[in-house]
């Protein structure tokens, strides 16, 4: 069982990585410069979540794992991001900040799913409540670029 919860734990540290990754690049591209500091404050809550997850690796003696072990394809959607937003809108940009975001409350789900102890299911839980604001304030900010746009 520590094995899969250490497993579970560092596939949500990579999908934290993709989505630090995923605002970062956003508040780049983003052409709207009101927008910059809302990815920015994002990419930094997700900075932080992941270090409260490797803390919790390291804790139960677990070694942190340099990439995903779910074969990648779902964890690196935030990876793909930085290419196709190249000459994109900001609305383009907002929806594809927001499906990496779908990513994320999928992987946190599945986490979830799992049998884990009641300290990692507390930081799991509270860190997807997180995920769950996230995706909130990307559709908010999204709707905003759609009336500034029409």
């Amino acid at each position: 069982m520590k094995d899969d919860v250490i497993s579970t734990l560092n596939d949500l540290i990579e999908t934290c990585k993709d989505g630090e990754e995923g605002f970062k690049t956003c508040a780049e591209d983003i052409g709207d410069s009101q927008l910059k500091q809302p990815f920015l404050t994002l990419a930094a809550g997700c900075s932080a979540a992941g270090q409260e997850l490797k803390t919790l690796v390291t804790a139960r003696g677990g070694n942190l794992e340099t990439k995903s072990n779910l074969g990648g394809t779902l964890h690196r959607r935030w990876i793909d991001i930085k290419s196709s937003l190249m000459g994109k809108d900001d609305e383009t940009i907002m929806n594809e900040c927001e499906r990496g975001e779908d990513v994320a409350l999928k992987s946190y789900r599945r986490a979830l799913e799992k049998d884990l102890p009641l300290d990692v299911r507390t930081v799991v839980e509270r860190q997807y409540q997180g995920v769950i604001q996230n995706h909130e304030v990307m559709k908010n900010l999204r709707e905003r670029v759609r009336v500034s746009v029409t």
